[in-house]
């Protein structure tokens, strides 16, 4: 769906993912419920839409609907750097594991969407089913017996 500005007709769609620092499995249960809620409240701050997002136990998948007012370093950043500040504040017990308030690794992901609108979309709601096979896997790598 194409958004309007004052003179500027836009649709500008990105798929991003970026991972915790050093890839930890960090992100579960009920931290990954607060990181969806805070990058959602963050998005909605800047006026950027969340069309879909995923939180996995070692990466954010997201996919933005960003106005071309901002570039999609400076949402990305904004999303990072604000709910790592959130996060530390709230639970002091991450500060242990990561030094120097870096929650989040430092680079990021990003593609845009076209017309691949719902392929993404799918790919994003399929990734807790990917990440659930690959535990499993990585379980009976891990463990032969």
């Amino acid at each position: 769906m194409k958004k309007s500005l004052s003179h500027t007709v836009w649709e500008c769609k990105y798929h991003i993912v970026w991972v915790p620092k050093k890839r930890r499995k960090v992100v579960y249960s009920k931290l990954r419920d607060e990181v969806r809620t805070i990058l959602c409240r963050l998005s909605e701050y800047k006026g950027v839409e969340v069309i879909e997002g995923k939180v996995c136990l070692d990466h954010v998948h997201i996919c933005l609907s960003i106005p071309p007012k901002y570039s999609v370093s400076t949402i990305v950043g904004y999303l990072k750097g604000k709910s790592a500040m959130i996060l530390f504040e709230k639970y002091s017990r991450l500060k242990k594991n990561f030094r120097g308030h870096h929650f989040w690794a430092r680079g990021y992901y990003v593609s845009t969407v076209g017309l691949d609108e719902g392929r993404i979309c799918k790919y994003i709601q399929d990734q807790e089913v990917n990440e659930s096979i690959e535990d499993k896997y990585d379980s009976v790598l891990s463990n032969p017996f």
